[in-house]
């Protein structure tokens, strides 16, 4: 009798870059690492002081958030994205906003048995299809156009009928697309089918404002935002969702079951930092320079590359269509390591992510070295 087998978990993406590491080893300085959108920046002073000095240490947070931090939502939101919502009903916290992804098709398929696909966009963070993967449901990607947007049209009459969900990313990363989130609500309204938008690189939106897709309204949809990003606050994992009443009741309240807590230190670090726009301001201007140094390095290596319309990420074709080819490249002559386009999905297997995280110093050493080719 053959014995049957779990789940086998495949290598995590980015440990697969390791072994590529010691081709840089000889530069003078050693790796750039652009691989991964790890904040190399500091967080504001004001945001660290009250990380440590909250005395929110002993006792156990509301899952849901505590009062001061869902206010401090529903203030940004207001004032930035001009979207208004209760902070009683259509906001709560998350650890971060991966966990929040990754576990969220466990979390919907028990509301609906009777469904079992997420659908995601084609080229992503691959943490929606993992997420699917993880639940036990189908995982169907839905192409992205040109201009690396989704298109909802290319969504099959089975697949919809079968959908738990879908996600959108705006700005997308990879790639940097921007979708018609309106659009995106008016589809799921009119089939049914919740809609997650993944906006947590809202504030680095260098082709108009900020987009939300509760600008519409929020029947039917939920926006997911971190500060990770915003506030180079990844290692404190605090996030939030926020849209329709029903499903984040629904969320908030089998999360709160299973557990999940954002940690007191960290909600008030979250309320010092959603209440300071000029840092977010900053980074702005700091990640939009970093990308135009950083085309320049690839331009002077003869790739053309072109400004995304948000996200802080180059995304650019490999020369020969070999990612893995050009990734090696990089690595060896240069010093710069950067991510594969394998890792957000089999339509993207011809292009590489560079992440324009490094401080400036390390950059300025890419730009000395391209000199030499």
């Amino acid at each position: 009798m053959t014995e049957s087998k779990g789940f086998n978990p495949p290598p995590y993406p980015y440990d697969r870059l390791d072994e590529l590491k010691p081709l840089g080893a000889h530069h003078d300085g050693g790796i750039v690492d652009c691989s991964i959108g790890t904040p190399m920046d500091a967080p504001p002073s004001g945001v660290v002081a009250a990380l440590g000095n909250s005395n929110a240490e002993r006792g156990y947070p509301p899952s849901i958030g505590t009062p001061e931090f869902r206010e401090a939502v529903a203030t940004w939101t207001s004032q930035r994205l001009g979207c208004e919502l209760d902070p009683a009903k259509e906001i709560a916290a998350a650890v971060g906003t991966k966990e929040f992804v990754v576990g969220l098709p466990h979390w919907m398929k028990l509301r609906r048995p009777d469904r079992d696909t997420v659908l995601y966009p084609a080229v992503s963070y691959p943490s929606y299809e993992m997420g699917a993967v993880l639940a036990g449901c189908r995982a169907v990607p839905v192409p992205v156009d040109t201009n690396w947007t989704i298109r909802l049209d290319a969504i099959s009459a089975e697949d919809r009928s079968r959908a738990l969900l879908l996600w959108v990313n705006t700005p997308g990363n990879p790639a940097g697309g921007l979708d018609d989130l309106d659009a995106a609500a008016a589809w799921g309204r009119s089939h049914h089918i919740p809609v997650f938008s993944d906006e947590c690189y809202c504030e680095f939106t260098w082709d108009g404002p900020p987009r939300t897709i509760l600008s519409t309204g929020n029947q039917g949809v939920v926006a997911v935002h971190s500060l990770s990003k915003r506030s180079n606050l990844a290692g404190v994992r605090v996030g939030f969702y926020a849209g329709d009443p029903e499903l984040v009741d629904y969320l908030r309240e089998v999360r709160k079951h299973a557990g999940f807590m954002v940690p007191g230190p960290a909600q008030a670090a979250a309320v010092a930092a959603l209440s300071d726009q000029e840092h977010v301001n900053h980074q702005r201007e700091t990640y939009l320079d970093r990308l135009h140094r950083l085309a320049n390095v690839m331009t002077a290596m003869g790739v053309e590359t072109t400004i995304p319309r948000g996200g802080f990420y180059l995304w650019l074709p490999a020369p020969d269509g070999d990612a893995w080819a050009f990734t090696r490249q990089l690595v060896q002559q240069i010093g710069l390591l950067v991510s594969p386009g394998e890792f957000y999905g089999s339509a993207a297997t011809n292009y590489v992510r560079i992440a324009a995280v490094q401080p400036d110093e390390k950059i300025e050493q890419l730009e000395q070295r391209v000199l030499k080719y």
